[in-house]
């Protein structure tokens, strides 16, 4: 998640620092920006999608265990 971040810090820096030398943002750039949501939006769903087995996992196994169910 860490590594996530720091491209995120990375890439805000970049768009900013382009956007910052026009006075009004076109199409394009707005597609991009979409782009990028969307890209974050799909990383964190993937990510909270696989945590969110783990414990449901986890879960399964306890349920087992205190059942006895082998």
């Amino acid at each position: 998640m860490k590594h996530l971040t720091e491209h995120l810090g990375y890439i805000w820096t970049l768009t900013t620092g382009i956007w910052a030398q026009e006075k009004g943002a076109t199409a394009t750039e707005y597609g991009v920006l979409v782009g990028f949501v969307a890209i974050v939006i799909l990383a964190g769903v993937g990510l909270f999608g696989t945590s969110l087995n783990g414990v449901y996992m986890d879960l399964s196994a306890g349920v087992q265990t205190a059942l006895g169910i082998p």
